[in-house]
């Protein structure tokens, strides 16, 4: 082996250990040094790969609810779905409330998120419905001017093209109205946008 092929050799090994492809050395090497080459980066790829397809594997989905059963976000604020749709209280409206998917004012084939919110002095109640978008939803951020605030997910089993998210979110300093919150984002399993609501 030449000085040459032995100093290919080595780069080719070394981009194999730090996950890094060779392709650009490839050309200055004959083609069975070539060949060698790829064949050392290939386990790289594809553990880069398997941790990508892992990470889709394993994002989040909707928490599976039954008809009726209630989901308790934060004391004295509870949610549950029926067939018809999405229903909630809180801790200063103990009346259930009732948002319907069934009346004809959602369009379930196209993209969109609502919001229902109960504002408190400290801290803010939201929730809403979720439709319509491609994919499986994931997970919901809900965008505020203190930051950014993780909600959850909830469905029934049927797919029905829709669910509720809902969140809490403590209110920064100045903030206490409605324009305290400027987006709510759902996001499918691949990390793409499920659909969102911009404020």
């Amino acid at each position: 082996m030449t000085r040459m092929q032995n100093c290919v050799a080595a780069v080719a090994v070394t981009a194999a250990l730090v996950g890094t492809p060779a392709v650009a050395y490839a050309a200055t090497s004959g083609t069975g040094t070539a060949t060698a080459v790829a064949k050392a980066a290939a386990p790289a790829r594809a553990q880069v790969s398997a941790v990508a397809n892992a990470a889709r594997t394993h994002a989040p989905t909707p928490r599976i609810v039954a008809p009726g059963e209630h989901v308790t976000a934060a004391p004295g604020f509870e949610l549950w779905l029926t067939p018809e749709g999405k229903h909630w209280f809180t801790p200063s409206s103990p009346e259930p409330e009732f948002r319907s998917v069934v009346d004809g004012n959602i369009d379930l084939n196209t993209p969109g998120v609502s919001m229902q919110a109960e504002i408190s002095p400290s801290q803010a109640y939201l929730s809403g419905l979720y439709y319509g978008g491609k994919g499986t939803a994931s997970r919901v951020v809900v965008t505020t001017k203190a930051g950014t605030v993780q909600g959850k997910l909830i469905e029934l089993a049927d797919n029905t093209g829709w669910g509720v998210w809902y969140a809490t979110a403590d209110f920064g300093p100045g903030g206490t109205d409605m324009d305290f919150i400027t987006a709510i984002t759902v996001y499918d399993t691949k990390g793409k946008v499920y659909a969102q609501l911009k404020i």
